[in-house]
């Protein structure tokens, strides 16, 4: 698999290549998150946005993202990527180290804002997008991307986006949605 992330009782299991397979939590005995295995052939990845043929911009909590995105000054575009990276719009998500909602926020980014119900997506996407501010203003829009997935730590013991493959991804997946979506 390419990533795992829990939502509820049930576990999503991101695949290489793009799909997710979605059960019960208690059936994973192991995750082995790594590259994919080599073929000849590569599938090109849809993200979900562009396979069910619905951009960004109608992707859900567009006022909240827009409000966010003026009150920071983040563009709506990668409020919007980010989300769709983080939790495929499900408020609710929760990932195996404990981020939650919209925005993936752990649990003391969510004590350091305040936030009374870090699953409430006015609340999410508000602070996910003061956070990544802070984050864009220190390392750029690549380097912030990848401190907000591998953490401010790896960016700075490696001077920028860090070695690992997933963040690689990560960063990658981000930059190509926001830049697929700009015709909107």
């Amino acid at each position: 698999i390419a990533g795992h992330q829990l939502d509820g009782d049930t576990i999503v299991l991101m695949l290489h290549g793009g799909g997710e397979v979605r059960c019960d939590a208690s059936l994973i005995e192991r995750i082995e998150v790594g590259e994919p295995p080599h073929t000849e052939s590569r599938m090109a990845v849809v993200s979900p946005s562009e396979g069910s043929g619905l951009r960004l911009l109608e992707r859900p909590y567009g006022s909240l993202i827009l409000t966010a995105a003026n009150r920071y000054g983040v563009d709506q575009y990668l409020i919007h990527a980010l989300i769709e990276a983080e939790s495929g719009y499900r408020p609710r998500a929760e990932s195996v180290r404990g981020a939650m909602g919209l925005m993936q926020l752990m649990p003391g980014l969510a004590s350091d804002y305040d936030l009374s119900n870090p699953y409430d997506p006015a609340e999410n996407i508000d602070a996910g997008t003061r956070h990544l501010r802070g984050l864009i203003d220190k390392y750029g829009i690549s380097g912030a991307l990848a401190a907000y997935n591998a953490g401010e730590g790896s960016v700075i013991k490696f001077n920028g986006i860090p070695p690992f493959p997933e963040t690689r991804r990560y960063v990658e997946r981000v930059m190509e949605l926001v830049g697929v979506n700009q015709g909107d």
